[in-house]
């Protein structure tokens, strides 16, 4: 197995803390999807200032990435799939359900359009009923295959509703338009961001996306498989710098409602992606070009300045430091499966 460089400074995992201000009454905070990669990092900033309680049905969250929360008096986990109304006092609402890797949704593509509409819609109801604010986590696949770059927040998006990727699109789609109607028609207070791929330790090494696949491959002096020409580009946010536009965004005034793009705008092909991985964790691994992906998208960049502007947001992280972080928690991860078979 390659052995991964160590990680640079600035990079680490959030450290956990119990609210900052005791005697001030605390806000409850529902994140569904919660036990996920982003979620679960989401839950650790918010416990710092809230009483937290994630809410997720471990189809593709994890209780690992919270099991360290547990003991916590602010953090409370409840299993439950969104897809069912629920019904908690909360005064803000995270919506995070729904898998994000696209192995995952198409394995269930019914269900992952279902979580995506039905989920969304039930999560508005009890926001309305609590009077609570209402934060989406949308996707940047709603701009589909753009032809557009860097994609801005009022670009309509080239889309398809037929492809194996149209549940995820689609229905993240349908759920911004349902938040927007919720606005409209009873004055819900509502925020959507939409997050361009993230990365960082948490991700699951089978889950499908580029960064731990090639990771993964990496580390296993294993071929790196590139599908198409691998100049298909994308651009990669750390997950530190995601969340904290999160945290920028729940803390905005509530005019601020968006949609926002919320992603860093450093561009990479796949090749240059590949061979830095190769690089940082001095792998032998060959590169091999497979046949392109159905719908896969050409480019992908985001277009930020509305971050900057309304929520004075700017990712920070290196895209080589924030590789080496992935890469330490990859190696963690594939050296505890060798050790337990």
């Amino acid at each position: 197995m390659a052995r991964a460089n160590k990680s640079k400074k600035g990079t680490t995992e959030n450290i956990l803390q119990f609210p900052s201000n005791k005697s001030k009454k605390l806000k409850k905070v529902l994140v569904a999807g919660g036990a996920g990669f982003l979620g679960s990092h989401l839950c650790e900033l918010l416990l710092a200032d809230n009483d937290v309680i994630c809410v997720d049905d471990l189809s593709t969250g994890r209780i690992e990435n919270i099991k360290h929360l547990f003991d916590l008096p602010n953090f409370t986990f409840r299993r439950h799939d969104v897809r069912s109304p629920l019904n908690v006092k909360v005064d803000v609402i995270f919506n995070f359900a729904g898998p994000a890797s696209s192995p995952a949704y198409q394995a269930d593509p019914v269900g992952t359009l279902f979580t995506n509409i039905v989920g969304a819609r039930n999560l508005l109801e009890l926001a309305r009923r609590r009077d609570a604010t209402i934060i989406q986590a949308s996707t940047s696949e709603v701009y589909g295959d753009s032809r557009v770059s860097p994609q801005r927040e009022d670009h309509l998006g080239d889309v398809g509703t037929t492809g194996p990727r149209a549940c995820h699109n689609e229905g993240t789609r349908c759920a911004e338009t349902q938040f927007f109607d919720f606005h409209r028609l009873y004055g819900l207070k509502i925020k959507v961001a939409r997050i361009f791929n993230t990365y960082g330790p948490r991700m699951r090494p089978d889950d499908g996306r580029v960064i731990s696949n090639f990771i993964v491959q990496a580390l296993r002096n294993a071929p790196i498989t590139i599908y198409g020409s691998g100049l298909q580009t994308r651009s990669f946010c750390y997950v530190d710098d995601l969340v904290g536009g999160f945290m920028k965004l729940f803390n905005s005034s509530p005019e601020v409602i968006g949609p926002i793009n919320l992603g860093n705008p450093t561009e990479l092909t796949m090749i240059d992606l590949a061979h830095r991985i190769i690089r940082l964790t001095n792998s032998k691994s060959p590169i091999v070009h497979m046949l392109a992906a159905v719908d896969d998208t050409k480019q992908r960049r985001p277009d930020i300045s509305r971050a900057a502007g309304q929520l004075g947001w700017r990712p920070h992280v290196d895209i080589d430091d924030g590789l080496l972080a992935t890469i330490d928690h990859f190696d963690g991860v594939l050296r505890h499966a060798a050790a337990n078979n």
